[in-house]
């Protein structure tokens, strides 16, 4: 699936979609990969889909500077979602699903919130939305309480924040 220009002023997406990306995340060092809607980094509404594979590590972050609230609704597939305190407290552990009525399909977080993100299930394809600019420098805050993304605490703490659902 390339990325959009803007010649295609509709872009059609579903499984076909999602299983070219799902491949691509799958050979991605981090095991997740994004596909932009948006033409650039400076529009506005950002909307892209956020294709996660089991075992990746989204460690908490928030974004503060500019403040921006998201949205995530899950397409196919089960996420855990969870948000946590200053302190580094987990304040909530979701379960958010597709085509599932046991569990909701999407979450929308106020900016300024501390959050993470993982699949639950062996592939998760969620279509997210929040304001722009992205600015990779400043886009997000992550949290001091967390081991970034690489560490070799990564996965214990991504165990111990699933073991809360």
């Amino acid at each position: 699936m390339s990325e959009r220009d803007a010649s295609q002023s509709v872009v059609l997406f579903g499984d076909n979609e999602f299983q070219e990306l799902i491949q691509r995340a799958e050979n991605a060092p981090r095991r997740r990969t994004n596909h932009n809607f948006h033409l650039g980094d400076s529009d506005p509404t950002h909307r892209f889909l956020n294709v996660l594979i089991q075992g990746t590590y989204v460690p908490p972050h928030k974004h503060t500077s500019p403040p921006k609230s998201e949205s995530f609704v899950i397409l196919r597939g089960q996420i855990a979602f969870f948000t946590f305190n200053d302190a580094g407290e987990v304040t909530a552990a979701h379960r958010l699903a597709a085509n599932d009525p046991s569990f909701p399909c999407g979450i929308d977080i106020l900016p300024g919130v501390w959050h993470a993100i993982t699949a639950l299930s062996e592939t998760a394809v969620c279509y997210e939305v929040k304001p722009g600019p992205y600015a990779p420098l400043g886009d997000k805050v992550l949290a001091p309480f967390a081991p970034p993304e690489g560490d070799a605490k990564a996965r214990a703490y991504l165990a111990s924040l699933l073991a809360k659902l």
